[in-house]
């Protein structure tokens, strides 16, 4: 992208260009943070202050399109709401394209998280080998050297079997874990 002086400016689609291999954790979160700092209105919001925006904010487009219209029909009504209709067209405008913002990025962040979750369970399964067969050699005196380790692991899982049994509620069937 060329600024109006004709030289190069960097925007976020320079990243593509500038970077064909995989981004590191922290380079895309000092991206998102420099982005966000670049977006006029970000407002983060409590889950009750979202649903009482939500909720005011819910109205069909027909009816949406109709009031506008009313705005712009009678001059004391855009008084009474100090927004002339064209103005108020404009805003409508805006919202709609922030939405495919938003579904931008609740795709990458589904997908984000998506590949932490396959990661997370690829660690786990390993970690439950390693354990396995760490038990299996311990069973052998050569490898005693390995039982601290093993029975560390042990008192670990027992202690999460306790904490998870603890947080049920009583009415829950507690299932046994290996």
């Amino acid at each position: 992208m060329t600024s109006p002086g004709g030289e190069r400016s960097k925007d976020v689609s320079d990243i593509e260009e500038d970077s064909p291999k995989p981004l590191e954790p922290e380079a895309v979160v000092s991206g998102l943070r420099a982005l966000r700092d670049r977006i006029a209105e970000v407002t983060p919001f409590g889950a009750a202050e979202r649903k009482v925006l939500r909720d005011g904010a819910r109205m069909s487009d027909p009816i949406l399109q109709a009031s506008i219209n009313v705005i712009g029909a009678f001059e004391q009504v855009s008084r009474a709401v100090t927004m002339p209709a064209d103005a108020l067209r404009r805003l409508y405008e805006e919202a709609n394209r922030w939405t495919a913002v938003e579904d931008e990025l609740w795709t990458m962040f589904q997908g984000v998280a998506g590949a932490n979750l396959v990661r997370r369970r690829q660690i786990a399964l390993i970690a439950a080998q390693a354990y396995k067969i760490g038990a299996e050699l311990a069973r052998d005196p050569a490898n005693a050297e390995l039982l601290p380790q093993i029975e560390e692991i042990k008192r670990l899982r027992k202690l999460a079997r306790r904490k998870k049994t603890a947080g049920a509620s009583p009415s829950e069937p507690e299932t046994p874990e290996s």
